[in-house]
């Protein structure tokens, strides 16, 4: 059953790398990744690979170019990794504050937004174990932009921008500054310093979103999207090996994303050739044209029956 899983997705192979083009050519894009257990032969103990998934999908900000979602597997969590698969990209990066993607940035091609959830989650796991009236009043002033910008979902970028400098933008200069003044008289390795350090660190990350109305103020979109990996750790124990790993996120790239109905009928038309075949997107263009009619001459295979 695995050979045949594997023949399917060579089937899959060119349209897996359209949509790999597709989703990097976006000018922001939103990664992170997830660990995966696979068998480390010859001891019979699993190591820990890595999916990474890029999302290009700028619905929120009044967009009506098509969702995409591309997934890449590794056999660590090495920064090279991340540096190849951006290779190319300029724009906007949504990510967690990791190590690998400093190159990239440096070279000033790609800058980072950092998530809000994240530096919340910090914040957060002090407050529960150890509540004080800094972790409270950090929480609860956070609390607004996410409200500001439950409203302006779905307006275009700049209406998005208009509103978050004037409502935003304050609010977290207030937060900054009393932020500091409190940190000021804590003792430096307390838990909700370093909490709260997380995110001034990366403070100019955490307000890109205030400037560009394109940007989101969390990395929700890329976990989203990895909600598949931890279904699927429910039904497989493990991958077998890391040639393995590669045709898994191939196929992960295959599952239904939100919005990806506007790219064609579904599987059936873009195997056959079918007339429902009916987006203009630059991926579907080059898997519907004669690459498509040379990978399915190439299988063997005709049609979907």
């Amino acid at each position: 059953m695995a050979r045949w899983v594997g023949k399917c997705e060579e089937l899959c192979r060119l349209l897996t790398e359209a949509l790999r083009h597709y989703t990097m050519s976006a000018a922001k894009l939103h990664a992170h990744d997830t660990p995966i257990p696979v068998l480390a032969p010859g001891n019979k103990k699993t190591k820990t690979g890595r999916l990474w998934v890029y999302v290009h999908d700028d619905r929120r900000s009044g967009s009506s170019v098509p969702a995409a979602v591309w997934f890449a597997y590794s056999p660590d969590r090495k920064g090279v990794h991340p540096q190849t698969h951006l290779a190319g990209f300029e724009g906007v990066l949504q990510a967690d504050g990791y190590a690998g993607f400093k190159e990239p940035i440096e070279s000033g091609k790609v800058r980072l937004a950092c998530c809000w959830d994240h530096a919340r989650r910090y914040v957060f796991n002090v407050h529960e174990t150890a509540p004080s009236e800094t972790t409270k009043q950090w929480l609860d002033m956070i609390g607004d932009p996410y409200e500001i910008e439950a409203a302006i979902r779905g307006k275009p970028p700049d209406e998005r921008r208009r509103v978050r400098q004037e409502r935003s933008n304050p609010l977290l200069g207030v937060l900054d500054m009393s932020t500091k003044e409190k940190l000021a008289r804590l003792w430096p390795k307390a838990p909700v310093v370093e909490a709260i350090n997380y995110s001034l660190n990366r403070w100019d990350g955490l307000t890109l979103f205030c400037d560009d109305g394109r940007v989101e103020i969390s990395n929700v979109l890329a976990e989203n999207a990895l909600r598949c990996v931890a279904l699927g750790r429910r039904n497989f124990m493990f991958a077998g090996s890391d040639s393995g790993g590669v045709p898994a996120r191939r196929l992960f790239r295959q599952r239904p994303w939100p919005g990806m109905q506007q790219h064609a009928a579904g599987p059936r038309a873009w195997s056959t050739g079918s007339s429902e075949w009916n987006c203009s997107c630059s991926a579907c263009l080059v898997a519907s044209g004669t690459d498509r009619e040379r990978s399915t001459r190439s299988s063997g295979v005709s049609g979907v029956s």
